[in-house]
């Protein structure tokens, strides 16, 4: 699970710059952040994260778990 957060002046640059040869051909936007000079920074989750919710099903479980 990777999880991103960005600043809006970063998202202003990003959307400027066209994707890097690597981009087109690994497929990860990523590898533009990289190709462009910036970082990014990485953290273990020090916890296992819930269950996803990818169906009407999940999200009807999840809300039947937070009542």
């Amino acid at each position: 699970l990777g999880i991103y957060g960005y600043r809006a002046g970063f998202i202003r640059r990003y959307v400027t710059w066209q994707p890097s040869p690597l981009e087109h051909i690994e497929m990860l936007e990523q590898l533009r952040v990289l190709w462009y000079g910036e970082k990014i920074h990485v953290a273990v989750a020090q916890e296992v994260p819930g269950t996803g919710v990818d169906t009407p099903e999940d999200l009807e479980r999840v809300r039947a778990e937070m009542r």
